[in-house]
């Protein structure tokens, strides 16, 4: 049987070009997306059968619990768990409301623990379990008006990390793709001129582009604990 993948966040944006290269893999895909319609849809263009769509706000532990309880009763053992969902909130700390520091933290952090521990348990009875987190190039270099994004992101990094020992022993890797500008819904209200003469390569990112270092760290059998980055060289003017 095909392996099973799990996409959280895999209606749009990053995740969504992650659902669609592991169909065209062969895998068999779950995707998760607070909006059931908008899951719905990305299922409904994928290539291959078999896949489903669940909504899922993963900053809540029971309604974690509950889709991952049906996706094993639904589709089987976990093979891959990729983390996308993500929120951003920019401000200066100043101006950041405590409610919006805990969106941040609860959606890009905790959500990632919480399904990640979700999907463990299944994880562990398959030979080449892999789990992937999307971060991103600010938790590694911080960025003004950024505050609680990039302390998200780097918590998820740490977290990577950790996980990554935790399981080794269990044969189940653990990486980090850190996209720089990417073209999805929250680089939406940037123009190219904003940020493109900043990158090296000089272009934004496609969400194509994350998704093809997604699949390389899935498929990756000796690569564990590790941040791959993905920004067009944007580090090396950082």
């Amino acid at each position: 049987m095909s392996r099973l993948a799990v996409v959280c966040g895999g209606s749009r944006g990053i995740g969504r070009a992650v659902s669609h290269l592991l169909a065209q893999r062969g895998c068999r895909l779950a995707v998760v997306s607070r909006n059931k319609d908008a899951a719905r849809t990305a299922v409904a263009s994928l290539h291959g059968e078999d896949h489903i769509a669940l909504s899922c706000d993963v900053s809540k532990e029971e309604e974690v619990q509950k889709t991952f309880e049906t996706i094993q009763k639904t589709s089987g053992n976990i093979s891959y768990l990729v983390n996308t969902a993500g929120i951003n909130r920019d401000a200066l700390l100043l101006r950041t409301k405590q409610e919006e520091m805990v969106a941040l933290l609860h959606t890009n952090l905790l959500g990632a623990m919480l399904t990640c521990r979700a999907a463990l348990r299944s994880m562990l009875r398959t030979e080449g379990a892999a789990i992937v987190n999307i971060g991103s190039v600010v938790g590694l270099k911080g960025n003004a008006g950024q505050c609680a994004y990039s302390a998200s992101k780097s918590g998820l990094e740490g977290f990577t990390r950790s996980l990554a020992k935790e399981v080794a022993s269990r044969h189940i890797r653990v990486n980090l793709v850190a996209p720089g500008f990417i073209r999805t819904d929250m680089t939406a209200g940037m123009k190219d001129a904003d940020g493109a003469s900043s990158i090296p390569l000089g272009r934004f990112g496609e969400p194509e582009d994350v998704a093809q270092a997604v699949l390389f760290l899935l498929e990756s059998p000796y690569i564990t604990g590790q941040v791959l980055v993905v920004d067009g060289g944007l580090q090396l003017a950082m």
